[in-house]
């Protein structure tokens, strides 16, 4: 199948209902699947299924059922039901995410569908136009994902997401892949007389003449069939697949190897800003990395308060008194107001995988993280150049497990920012005053930047757990103030 036809044969969407059964259809195709990814998409199908038959009115069947609709062909229209209700909406785009995260053809089908019909009945969702960049880009269709980036935007003033860092590491990839075909049309001339053809035979040709040996009429054929796949537009992973390829196979064979390392350095550079963006301080403005010990020696002797990001400190007027603990902690997406709130952020203990406030100054940020990997690359790719002095370093990554040694079998859950910051300060044990200001545990609802309060409350956190444990070592009590020491 050429890339137009996996195009055309891609389902859209559009029409709620229509996209309602698309998924009830989808939630008997995972069912028993011992794929974890699809389970997790199972069971975001389930809770869409329950807010659907709880919030949205009976659907009239569709005489060709959701298999004919997912063969369906027709890109979205404006719908003209009734807007979509907040929960359903909220619970589509929880299905959407998972599906992308599956990245299974059938999977990113089923989120093209709720794109299309998340953008058709909310035309400046902000969430929707995330969601369609992000599918778009998986589709390898990286002009159309700048653009839904470029809507996203427009719509928001936080980018606790990256998104610009995105969209310049999607453009400099760009430019650069640019670069790299240019020079190879430089380096090996033959290759133009063999751009017009089918990609797929001349790379097939190519391959052929390598295997008995013949590298001279193997090259003009790959290159060939590389600016073949440029021409029509295919996708970036089909693209970078077989640049990479070509330069596997021509670093055995070429004997040129200032030529080859042009060649191999483009790559790498384009690379490199499609995985992470562009990173203009690699030494993220001289940071001081801190080790466990030398936090500890940070925080002893002094009261420290850890401020939620709940509704109830959004009404406390308790920013005079905030202000005055030796150290203000913060989590995450933290909102500020002054007279509610405090207006110092000492330390900003955050999760790794969002971007919420990382450019704010603050004086120590500590970034947690169940994976390594993950962790270090979400420090590449958000960490603020002189946004903060000091950045905790590995010994300080997922508290609660690496530290506590606190395993699965004792507490299943993942462990909240909130909580890992609380087990580290109450583990050290150094602190006269440790108190935690708003603490409800969701009671009052979010208090958080405008572009984080549509964040669903993650089901994988044991909350219950968490206020349980905090109040087992509860010395006083308020209203507004829990005081563990």
């Amino acid at each position: 199948m050429t890339t137009v036809q996996k195009r055309r044969a891609r389902a859209r969407g559009g029409e709620l209902d229509e996209c309602l059964r698309a998924c009830a259809a989808h939630s008997g195709k995972v069912v028993g699947s011992v794929d974890r990814r699809r389970v997790e998409l199972g069971e975001q199908l389930r809770k869409l299924l329950v807010v659907w038959g709880t919030t949205a009115a009976p659907a009239t069947p569709a005489p060709s059922g959701a298999t004919a609709l997912l063969k369906r062909a027709v890109k979205g229209a404006p719908s003209p039901s009734a807007a979509i209700p907040a929960e359903l909406l909220d619970a589509l785009l929880a299905v959407a995410n998972k599906a992308l995260e599956c990245g299974y053809d059938d999977e990113l089908n089923l989120a093209l569908i709720i794109s299309d019909t998340v953008l058709a009945q909310r035309k400046n969702s902000r969430a929707g136009w995330r969601l369609r960049a992000r599918l778009l880009e998986a589709l390898g269709e990286d002009s159309e994902a700048l653009e839904a980036y470029e809507r996203y935007l427009a719509l928001t003033d936080d980018d606790g997401f990256g998104v610009r860092a995105r969209i310049a590491g999607l453009r400099i990839a760009g430019e650069k892949e640019r670069e790299l075909l240019d020079l190879l049309k430089r380096q090996v001339p033959g290759a133009r007389g063999f751009a017009a053809r089918p990609a797929t035979d001349v790379w097939a040709e190519g391959l052929a003449a390598h295997a008995v040996g013949d590298w001279a009429e193997a090259e003009p054929r790959l290159v060939g069939a590389l600016l073949a796949l440029t021409d029509e537009s295919a996708p970036v992973q089909e693209r970078q697949e077989l640049l990479s390829q070509y330069l596997d196979l021509r670093s055995t064979e070429d004997t040129d190897i200032t030529a080859l390392t042009q060649a191999v350095a483009l790559y790498a550079e384009q690379r490199r800003n499609r995985m992470r963006g562009p990173v203009t301080d690699p030494t993220v403005g001289g940071v001081q990395w801190i080790t466990l010990g030398e936090f500890r020696n940070r925080i002893a002797g002094k009261s420290i308060c850890l401020i939620a990001n709940s509704g109830r400190v959004g009404t406390s007027s308790m920013g005079a008194e905030i202000d005055a603990y030796d150290l203000v902690v913060r989590f995450n997406s933290y909102r500020i107001d002054p007279k509610h709130t405090g207006s110092r952020t000492d330390i900003h203990a955050t999760i790794h995988k969002h971007g919420f406030n990382w450019d704010q100054q603050v004086t120590t940020r500590l970034v947690f993280g169940g994976v390594s990997g993950d962790w270090k690359y979400s420090l590449r790719n958000r960490l603020v150049p002189g946004a903060q002095t000091y950045l905790g370093d590995e010994s300080l990554r997922w508290p609660v497990r690496n530290i506590g040694k606190v395993s699965t079998d004792v507490w299943s859950g993942i462990p909240t920012t909130g909580f890992n910051m609380l087990y580290l300060l109450d583990f050290l044990d150094v602190s006269p005053k440790l108190d935690l200001i708003g603490f409800d545990f969701y009671e009052s609802g979010p208090y958080r930047v405008q572009e984080a309060m549509k964040l669903a409350i993650t089901s994988v956190h044991e909350y219950t757990s968490e206020k349980a444990w905090v109040m087992e070592r509860a010395q006083r009590v308020t209203d507004m103030r829990i005081s563990l020491r």
